[in-house]
C-alpha cells in the first residue's frame, strides 16, 4: 500500500497548518441511554415522586380560537383524502434524501433542511437556490398527476440564532446570550428579523423557539437554553412566538411571518449527568415549574407546532408518551396544533426503528420526521399498520386534521408559491443592516462583566491594545453551533459576507481615535503593549458533540492559561473576552486576567463587544455592561448542576451577577486553581469518535495526492466516500466507501498531536463498532500516524473479513499493536486511519481509546515493545 504518501499528506498539511480552518465534522447527539439508565440512575438519586396526575398540568387558552371556517374546510379536505395521502402528510423527508419527483409523486406534507444541508448540496448556496428549491417542492406537491391531491407542502428549518443554515445571513446571539441581557422586547425584534431573512429564501416554518431549561452545564446544548431557570424562558417563548408568527387578531402568519415551533417537548434541559437525548428523572412537579413553562406561554400567544424531544422522562421515550403527547399537550393543555417528531426521534422508541413506528403514532406523534431514506419503508409501514388495525384511522384523521389546520392558518392554500411571495428574492433583507443593527444591540446587552480589577474597563482607544487569541479574528468561533453546519464547524470568515470578528470591532474603534493595534495569534507582539485583550474559549459544537464530563476549560492543555499568563508576566495588563456555550470552571484564567467578559456566543456582529469594552476618545464609557447571569457560574470542575433556589446553592458568581462600570469588583487573583478532579497521569476513556468526532479530532479524506476535511454531512474525494448515516441515533455513525480505483484513508487527525504515551502503559485498546456492507477483497489496515516516515499499521483484514454481513460487530487492537520503533507516541497526529485500495463499504461508529482492557482485545500484541 501507499501509506508513505497518504502519512507524508498528513505530516505536512498538519505541520504547516494548510488544513488549520477545518475543525470537526457535523456529529450529532449521543447514544440513546440503556434501558437500565432509569432505574440506575434513580438508585443513586433522591427519592422522586413518580405519581402522574394529569390534572397538576394548567389548562391554557391560546390566543387564536379555533375557527369554525377552518374547521370545516379542514374537515372537507379530510373526507376527500385516501389512507396513502394522509399518510403522506404524516412524513418528513429531508432535502438530502427526497427528490422533486418523489414530491410529486407521493405529496408529503412537509419537509426539512437539516443543519449543514443545503440546496445542491451547496454550502455557498445563494438565496435564489434557495428559493428554486421551495418553489420546485410547492409545485410538485400540488401537481395531483400522480398523488391525486393539490395539498401544498411546507418546508421547516433550525433558524435557532438567524437564518444561521444561510450565507451572509444575521446571526444573533445563541440563547444564552439572550438570557442575560433579559429584553422580552429585544428578543421579539430578533423573530421578526429572522422571519424576515427565513421567508426571502422562500421557507415556510422555523424549528425555533428551543425553550429547553438546561440544569447540568455539561449538557451539549446548554447555550440553546435562555436560562437554568424558567422566569426567562417563560417570558422568551411568548416573545419570540409572537415575533416569528406575529400577534392574534393582527398580522398573525401574515406574508411577513412564519409557523414557530416550541422545543422540544419536554424536558430536554432537565436529563442525568446532562446527557444528551438522555433519561429525565424530575418529578411531574418539576416538569410542570421548571421544564414546560416555555410551553405555557408560548401556546397561549398561538404557537402552531410543537417538537417532541428525544429525551426520556423516568425510562419512557417522549416520543413514545401518550401520556405527554396526548393526555398532557393535546388534551389537558389544549395544544390543536401539530407536534412533529425530532430527526429519526420515533425510532428510538421502544420496539421501533427508523422505519417502522406505529407505538409513535398511536402515543401521538402528528408528523415524523425521517430525514434519511428509511421515509419510504416508513410511510408503507405506517399505511400498513392502519390497514391491519394495529393505527386507528381515528389516530390518522386527528395527526392530518392538525397538519390541515395550520397550514390553512398560515395561507399555504391561498398564499402565491414560494417564488412569488412578497418577500421572496429579496435579497437586500439577508444580512440587512436593520438586523444587524438588532444584533449588534443583543451582543452589547448579553456581555456579562465578571472582573474589573482596578477598573480597567473600559479601555481607552487611544492606547497601543494589543488583541490576541485564537478567537479575536474568528467569526465562526464567535458564532459557535447551528451556524452554516451543524456545529458550525469548518467555516472561516470569508463564509460571513457582512459580518464583523471581535477584532474588527475593535480595531475601528482604535483607529478613529488615534490610537495603535495590533493583532497576534500567540503572545509576540512588535512592540510592548499599554494592555493586551484576549479573546479565546470553546470550539463550536452542537448537541451530542458538545457533552463534557466536566466543566473544567482546556482539561490537560492549558494553552490559552499559558497565553495570559505570558502576558500578564510582562507586565501587561490583560482583558480576557471568553467565548463559551455554558458556564465553565475558568479560575486559573480568571486569576490571571485584570478583566474578564463571558461574551458568550455573539454571532456575526462582534463589533458590538468593542461597543461596550472600549471608550470614547475622551475615556467615557460607549454603553455600560448590562448582561447578568442567567446561568450560575461554577465554583469546581465538578459543579455542573447548580440551580438558583437550590437548597445548598453556593456558586462561584451567582444568577443575576453582573458587574457595571461603576460597581465594585469582587474577584481578587487568589482562586483556587487545584480541580478536585485530579488530573496528572490518570487516564480516561479517550473517545474520537462518539455521534461525531470529539474535539480535537476531526474526518479527513485522503485519496491520491488529495486530502481533505469533511465539510459536511458528505465527503466524496477521488475513490473515497464518507457520509453520514443513522445506527441508533441521528447521524451517529459514518459509511465509508471506498470504490477500488486507487487507494484512500478515512482518518480522526488533528492539528496538533496528542501525547499518548500514558495510554500504551494503561493496556490500552483501539477500540470501535464495524459493520460489513459488502465482502472484503483486498487489505484493509488500521493505522496510527505520527507525521513523515512515522506511523504503524495493523492488518485487520481477517477480522472484518469474516464479520455477518449489515451484523454490528465491535472490534478492538492492543495499543501495543501500534508500539513500533517507527512510532512516536507522543505526538499522534491520528490515531484511527483506515486504508485500502480494493472496493469496499463499511459502516463505523464509537471509536475509542480503552485504558485497562488489553486482555480482552480481538487483536493482542503482549510481545510487542
Amino acid at each position: 500500500m501507499k501509506i508513505n504518501r497518504y502519512l507524508e499528506s498528513v505530516s505536512f498539511l498538519f505541520r504547516f497548518s494548510v488544513l488549520c480552518a477545518a475543525l470537526v465534522l457535523a456529529g450529532c447527539a449521543d447514544s440513546p441511554p440503556p434501558e437500565d439508565e432509569a432505574s440506575a440512575s434513580a438508585e443513586s438519586a433522591p427519592p422522586v415522586d413518580l405519581s402522574r396526575d394529569v390534572e397538576r398540568w394548567p389548562v391554557v387558552k391560546s390566543s387564536i380560537a379555533k375557527d369554525p371556517d377552518i374547521e370545516a374546510r379542514v374537515a372537507e379536505l379530510l373526507a376527500s383524502m385516501t389512507l396513502e395521502q394522509k399518510v403522506a402528510q404524516m412524513i418528513q423527508p429531508e432535502i438530502r434524501d427526497v427528490t422533486i419527483e418523489d414530491m410529486r409523486r407521493y405529496g408529503f406534507g412537509s419537509y426539512l433542511n437539516g443543519g449543514g444541508s443545503f440546496p445542491n448540496l451547496n454550502k455557498h448556496a445563494t438565496a435564489a437556490d434557495w428559493i428554486a428549491l421551495a418553489e420546485a417542492m410547492y409545485q410538485a406537491s400540488i401537481d395531483d398527476s400522480l398523488d391525486g391531491t393539490k395539498i401544498p407542502t411546507m418546508w421547516g428549518t433550525d433558524a435557532v440564532h438567524g437564518h444561521n443554515n444561510v450565507i451572509g445571513a444575521t446571526l444573533f446571539p445563541h440563547n444564552i446570550g439572550l438570557g442575560a441581557m433579559d429584553n422580552p422586547e429585544l428578543i421579539q425584534q430578533i423573530a421578526e428579523a429572522t422571519a424576515k431573512e427565513v421567508m426571502a429564501t422562500g421557507i415556510d416554518w422555523v424549528f425555533a423557539p428551543t425553550v429547553a431549561v438546561p440544569r447540568d452545564d455539561r449538557w451539549g446544548r446548554t447555550y440553546e437554553g435562555y436560562s437554568e431557570d424558567p422566569e426567562i424562558t417563560r417570558a422568551y417563548s411568548a416573545a419570540i412566538v409572537e415575533g416569528l408568527q406575529g400577534a392574534a387578531g393582527e398580522d398573525f402568519l401574515s406574508d411577513q411571518r412564519v409557523i414557530a415551533t416550541i422545543k422540544h417537548f419536554v424536558g430536554d434541559g432537565g436529563t442525568v449527568n446532562g446527557d444528551d437525548q438522555g433519561d429525565n428523572i424530575s418529578s411531574e412537579s418539576e416538569m410542570i415549574n421548571i421544564h414546560a413553562q416555555g410551553y405555557v406561554s408560548g401556546i397561549a400567544v398561538g404557537a402552531q407546532t410543537v417538537m417532541a424531544s428525544f429525551n426520556s422522562w423516568h425510562g419512557e421515550k417522549m416520543h413514545g408518551s401518550h401520556y405527554m403527547l396526548t393526555q398532557v399537550l393535546k388534551e389537558r393543555i389544549g395544544f390543536d396544533g401539530l407536534i412533529v417528531g425530532d430527526w429519526n426521534g420515533h425510532g428510538q422508541v421502544k420496539g421501533c426503528s427508523n422505519s417502522s413506528c406505529a407505538q409513535a403514532v398511536n402515543a401521538g406523534m402528528d408528523i415524523l420526521m425521517a430525514p434519511t431514506a428509511t421515509w419510504k419503508p416508513l410511510l408503507e409501514n405506517t399505511i400498513a399498520q392502519v390497514k391491519s388495525g394495529e393505527i386507528s384511522m381515528a389516530r390518522i384523521d386527528d395527526a392530518v386534521t392538525r397538519i390541515l389546520r395550520v397550514k390553512i392558518r398560515a395561507g399555504l392554500f391561498d398564499k402565491p408559491s414560494p417564488s412569488k411571495r412578497p418577500l421572496a428574492g429579496k435579497t437586500e433583507l439577508i444580512g440587512a443592516q436593520a438586523h444587524r443593527d438588532v444584533a449588534r444591540q443583543a451582543v452589547r446587552e448579553s456581555l456579562v462583566l465578571l472582573k474589573n480589577k482596578h477598573a480597567l474597563l473600559p479601555l481607552s482607544p487611544k492606547q497601543k491594545i494589543f488583541v490576541t487569541g485564537d478567537a479575536a479574528d474568528n467569526i465562526g468561533k464567535q458564532s459557535g453551533g447551528w451556524t452554516i453546519t451543524w456545529q458550525g464547524t469548518n467555516n472561516v470568515n470569508e463564509d460571513f459576507p457582512g459580518a464583523s470578528s471581535i477584532y474588527d470591532g475593535i480595531k475601528a474603534a482604535v483607529e478613529a481615535a488615534g490610537g495603535q493595534v495590533e493583532l497576534g495569534t500567540d503572545d509576540t507582539f512588535t512592540e510592548k503593549p499599554d494592555v493586551a485583550i484576549v479573546v479565546f474559549g470553546e470550539e463550536p459544537y452542537a448537541e451530542g458533540v458538545g457533552d463534557i464530563n466536566n466543566l473544567e476549560y482546556q482539561r490537560g492543555n492549558k494553552s490559552d492559561l499559558a497565553l495570559l499568563q505570558s502576558l500578564k508576566t510582562q507586565g501587561i495588563p490583560v482583558v480576557s473576552i471568553f467565548i463559551s456555550g455554558r458556564p465553565l470552571w475558568v479560575n486559573a484564567e480568571l486569576n490571571a486576567s485584570d478583566a474578564f467578559v463571558a461574551a458568550w456566543l455573539p454571532g456575526s456582529e462582534g463589533v458590538g463587544v468593542a461597543d461596550v469594552v472600549m471608550a470614547k476618545a475622551d475615556g467615557s464609557a460607549n454603553f455600560d455592561f448590562s448582561g447578568k447571569l442567567s446561568y450560575s457560574w461554577p465554583k469546581t470542575p465538578d459543579q455542573a448542576v447548580v440551580n438558583r433556589f437550590d437548597s445548598d446553592y453556593a456558586p462561584l458568581l451567582p444568577y443575576g451577577f453582573g458587574l457595571g462600570y461603576g460597581n465594585k469588583n469582587v474577584l481578587g487573583d487568589d482562586l483556587p486553581e487545584e480541580s478536585a478532579s485530579g488530573g496528572g497521569e490518570q487516564v480516561a476513556d479517550m473517545v474520537l469518535f462518539a455521534s461525531g468526532p470529539k474535539a480535537p479530532w476531526r474526518v479527513m479524506a485522503i485519496s491520491g495526492d488529495m486530502m481533505e476535511p469533511m465539510k459536511s454531512n458528505t465527503l466524496q474525494l477521488g475513490s473515497l466516500n464518507i457520509r453520514t448515516t443513522d445506527r441508533k441515533i441521528q447521524e451517529d455513525a459514518l459509511q465509508i466507501d471506498w470504490d477500488g480505483t486507487d487507494e484512500a484513508h478515512f482518518s480522526l487527525a488533528a492539528d496538533f498531536p496528542e501525547d499518548l504515551r500514558a495510554y500504551i502503559e494503561a493496556d490500552t485498546t483501539l477500540s470501535f463498532d464495524v459493520v460489513r456492507l459488502t465482502p472484503v477483497d483486498s487489505e484493509l489496515s488500521l493505522s496510527m500516524a505520527c507525521g513523515r516516515d512515522c506511523f504503524s499499521s495493523v492488518d485487520i483484514t481477517p477480522l472484518v473479513a469474516t464479520l455477518s454481513s449489515n451484523e454490528w460487530k465491535k472490534i478492538s487492537v492492543d495499543m501495543k499493536c501500534f508500539a513500533t520503533e517507527a512510532l512516536a507516541l507522543d505526538k499522534i497526529y491520528a490515531p484511527f486511519s483506515l486504508t485500502s485500495n480494493g472496493k469496499l463499504s463499511i459502516q463505523v461508529s464509537d471509536i475509542v481509546l480503552k485504558p485497562f482492557s488489553s486482555a480482552s482485545a480481538d487483536i493482542s500484541c503482549t510481545d510487542a515493545p
